[in-house]
């Protein structure tokens, strides 16, 4: 009984040096192996919104005006001043690339209308604007936090709520005021700093070619026409938020 358990052992450690002496196939290794697939990665959500402070300044140089019957009072001796406005202002950029999105402002803008140089003092009236600006951008993200972007794009603005401010002035007051919708433009440049992944602040300006025609009354009688260079800056601050 003695001699057998000597002679299994002996046999076992045979084969185990027999076993050990056997090449290895890199068939055997494939089926051997254990593969680790990595989790998808998740496309990251391309809307973003910002929530901003919209300043609008008004470029009136070179606006004309025409009196019927007095050229003392047109130009170039008179022109329009339109006031500036600040306004709650959302946008939504929607991105297509990491770099190249579309932008599209959404605000409205009361401003009010008064004549200059001859015209000096007259109070004209007032109009609510609609201006919906659809820019697209390049976003440049080499900068870390800091996300600076540029943009061209197009406006229509449409005017409504117009009213003639019905005031004299040396016995001129205007009582119709009318003015056209119309396309322009746009240029901007800005800036989002990403506080974390989600939220930022941002920084932003754009430039509109915005010159509609106009027409008014003036005594009920007088016809004013002309052209409004409004050609406003949108100079805006506030919050970003990438989804």
């Amino acid at each position: 009984m003695r001699t057998r358990t000597v002679l299994t052992r002996a046999s076992l450690l045979a084969l185990a040096a027999s076993l050990a002496n056997i090449p290895v196939q890199a068939a055997d290794l494939g089926r051997a192996s254990i593969y680790y697939k990595a989790p998808p990665i998740e496309p990251s959500n391309p809307w973003m919104i910002r929530l901003r402070v919209l300043g609008v300044l008004p470029d009136t140089a070179g606006s004309s005006v025409s009196v019927a019957g007095a050229p003392s009072l047109s130009s170039p001796r008179s022109g329009l001043s339109i006031s500036d406005q600040a306004i709650p202002e959302l946008d939504i950029t929607y991105f297509f690339t990491k770099n190249v999105a579309a932008e599209l402002i959404l605000g409205v803008t009361s401003h009010h209308i008064s004549g200059n140089g001859a015209l000096t003092g007259l109070d004209i009236g007032k109009a609510w604007l609609l201006p919906p600006t659809l820019t697209l951008q390049y976003h440049f993200t080499d900068f870390g936090a800091l996300k600076p972007y540029i943009g061209a794009g197009i406006n229509y603005t449409t005017f409504f709520n117009q009213s003639a401010a019905n005031t004299s002035l040396v016995g001129l007051a205007v009582t119709d005021l009318r003015i056209s919708n119309q396309f322009g433009a746009a240029v901007q440049f800005g800036f989002d700093y990403m506080l974390d992944r989600n939220w930022g602040l941002n920084f932003d300006v754009k430039k509109l070619w915005l010159r509609p025609e106009y027409s008014a009354t003036v005594n009920n009688t007088i016809a004013v026409t002309g052209r409004a260079n409004i050609d406003p800056w949108l100079v805006s601050g506030g919050v970003t938020y990438k989804f």
